[in-house]
């Protein structure tokens, strides 16, 4: 089964619920498969002549724009002892549960049409950004750029992203960044990456050493400034 990808239908996000127990947290979610999705999922996998196989799902890029809600065969065996497992009457669907948190109030549902029917994936907190005591550097950036940063650049209709973290040795932890519409090829954006965009993030990050743009600023066509 190849991965089942619908970003753009997807509203991307299962519940995070914690309770601490005394001595550990319970990670809980609220992700609903429809009975006519658990239908069409059991005769999907019955054909796949496997016992025991099931469905993982997935969030790749969590708390970003680019936040792509999957869903992919689970061999036996191939889960994690840390994803969390529902049962359903003919299969069993696992969570990775690091993407939890981004699929509070999914919903996987399965529409009939005369066409034959669709699968839908509706996770509508895939995209938001959420951080906790125990987040990466990469999620702690997507956060400030997403949540802080992204709604200033918006006046000008510009946004920016992180492409990648590189760890380099002598220089330290670099973070790359994209910048998008009014910002890409804007002449101001120099000044917007070196007093906002990196000061902000040095100063709540201070694993970061280096901040650098990765974008093609040749294009100046939704340029703010030319």
């Amino acid at each position: 089964m190849s991965e089942y990808n619908q970003t753009d239908s997807l509203d991307p996000s299962a519940d995070f619920e914690s309770a601490l127990d005394t001595e550990q947290t319970e990670i809980k979610s609220n992700i609903t498969i429809t009975e006519s999705a658990q239908g069409y999922l059991a005769d999907l996998l019955s054909k796949q002549d496997t016992d025991g196989i099931g469905v993982r799902i997935f969030v790749e890029h969590p708390g970003t724009p680019r936040a792509e809600c999957c869903m992919a065969y689970n061999q036996p065996g191939e889960e994690d002892n840390a994803d969390l497992r529902f049962d359903y009457e003919n299969f069993s669907a696992f969570i990775e549960a690091s993407s939890v948190p981004y699929l509070e109030d999914a919903v996987i549902d399965y529409n009939k049409d005369r066409f034959g029917g669709q699968l839908t994936f509706r996770a509508p907190n895939s995209k938001v950004p959420k951080v906790g005591a125990d987040a990466s550097v990469e999620e702690r950036i997507n956060y400030i750029l997403q949540s802080e940063i992204n709604p200033g650049l918006a006046a000008h209709g510009g946004m920016v992203d992180l492409l990648e973290l590189i760890d380099e040795e002598g220089v330290g932890l670099t973070a790359v960044l994209k910048f998008g519409g009014g910002c890409q090829g804007c002449s101001a954006v120099d000044m917007t990456l070196r007093q906002g965009v990196e000061v902000q993030l040095k100063q709540q990050i201070p694993e970061l050493t280096q901040v650098i743009d990765e974008t093609d600023h040749t294009r100046t066509e939704n340029a703010y400034y030319k």
